[in-house]
């Protein structure tokens, strides 16, 4: 298992190319799961898990990983299906999203796939919002095609941690505030739940918020207007944009709009919760203004106030 992570560190240069790799597991049942290697720390066999008296029904208890104590959620649990039984079998995917470390409980760890956000597709829409997918995709096993279903790890955090979307005081600018009630901000994220914790926290001080699922929906928006005539910026005051998003990720959708004279101007802030060191780099890359760490309503305040700041 180990050789399957040795080389998740070299793996960067895929970003930024619309590709991406997949960590593909078993959670008690035939259906293949996955999540992004990017999120990922590392892969272990299952350590000694300590009970923790009175956490969430999802999180089993804690394990401690050279000095630091990281909660062990049974991920089978948490998107709906039969908890899975703590033995031998099982494994232990480490993550961090949003500045949190946690562990999720599987079962067995099948492989990395190497493909593109192209393949890449949203849930049907008949599914419901009930579901716990951001995406699927297809893979070739054995000359036949199975379909791995990608978790919104987003969403099954925001039901077991609770994320605070209100602003502290202070960090209001009051003068800032009056223009911009009325200003629109298109917000790009697969994960609803994303969407809706952003949407919340610009919300409240007015702004009107245009919501898109992917980075192509975004760029055909875009380039709507821009067909019509519009003036991008007069549209919207900026852009802020997931990273990982199916069809197209976030950093693709900065270079389509960078290398588009009709909007290249647009502010673009990066909001994601892959690494910040990561992202400072890639931001520089693609030619992002600001990165944004999920969720942080403060921080996603000031760059919008800076924004605003700006233009006035």
């Amino acid at each position: 298992m180990s050789s399957i992570m040795d080389s998740v560190n070299q793996r960067t240069q895929l970003v930024g190319e619309n590709r991406l790799e997949l960590l593909l597991f078993s959670l008690s049942s035939i259906q293949t799961f996955a999540i992004n290697v990017f999120k990922v720390q590392e892969v272990v066999s299952l350590p000694r898990v300590s009970i923790l008296p009175g956490s969430h029904p999802s999180v089993v208890g804690v394990v401690n990983m050279r000095g630091t104590t990281i909660p062990v959620i049974n991920l089978p649990q948490a998107i709906g299906m039969r908890p899975l039984e703590i033995n031998n079998k099982c494994n232990l995917i480490i993550t961090e999203y949003n500045r949190t470390i946690q562990a999720f409980l599987v079962g067995e760890i099948d492989q990395i796939v190497n493909t593109t956000w192209g393949n890449i597709q949203p849930p049907p829409r008949t599914a419901g919002r009930g579901h716990y997918l951001t995406a699927i995709t297809q893979i070739e096993r054995e000359n036949r095609h199975s379909i791995v279903e990608i978790i919104d790890v987003e969403k099954v955090l925001a039901e077991i941690i609770t994320y605070d979307t209100k602003i502290s005081e202070g960090v209001l600018d009051e003068h800032i505030a009056e223009h911009l009630h009325g200003k629109r901000v298109l917000i790009v994220d697969d994960s609803s739940t994303a969407r809706s914790l952003v949407n919340q926290t610009l919300s409240a001080v007015g702004i009107e918020v245009i919501e898109a699922y992917d980075g192509l929906q975004a760029l055909n928006l875009l380039k709507g207007w821009a067909d019509e005539g519009k003036t991008i910026t007069d549209e919207i005051l900026m852009m802020i944009t997931d990273a990982e998003m199916p069809e197209m990720d976030g950093y693709k959708l900065t270079f389509e709009i960078r290398n588009d004279p009709r909007m290249s101007d647009l502010f673009i802030a990066l909001n994601t919760s892959l690494s910040g060191s990561f992202n400072d780099a890639m931001v520089e890359k693609v030619g992002c203004d600001r990165f944004i760490s999920k969720f942080q309503p403060d921080k996603l305040v000031e760059v919008v106030q800076d924004r605003m700041r700006q233009i006035i």
